[in-house]
């Protein structure tokens, strides 16, 4: 992953690559490997992240569509 640092404005650049590695993911995961996950409690987080994208489109849907 690559930032241009632009005039030496440091601080622009340091933002503008936590936004992309926030956009990629990385802290999340950096968080959750912090400590070993067994599989199945791995597949259990899954699952209920997949739940929980599932109710958000949902919502999204229903709030675009007016109900």
């Amino acid at each position: 992953m690559q930032v241009l640092v632009r005039d030496n404005n440091i601080d622009q650049a340091l933002k503008a690559l936590k936004k992309k590695l926030q956009r990629e993911g990385i802290f999340r995961e950096m968080k959750i490997r912090r400590h070993y996950e067994k599989p199945s409690e791995r597949r259990a987080r899954e699952a209920a992240e997949a739940i929980r994208r599932a109710r958000k489109l949902e919502r999204k849907r229903l709030e675009r569509e007016g109900f």
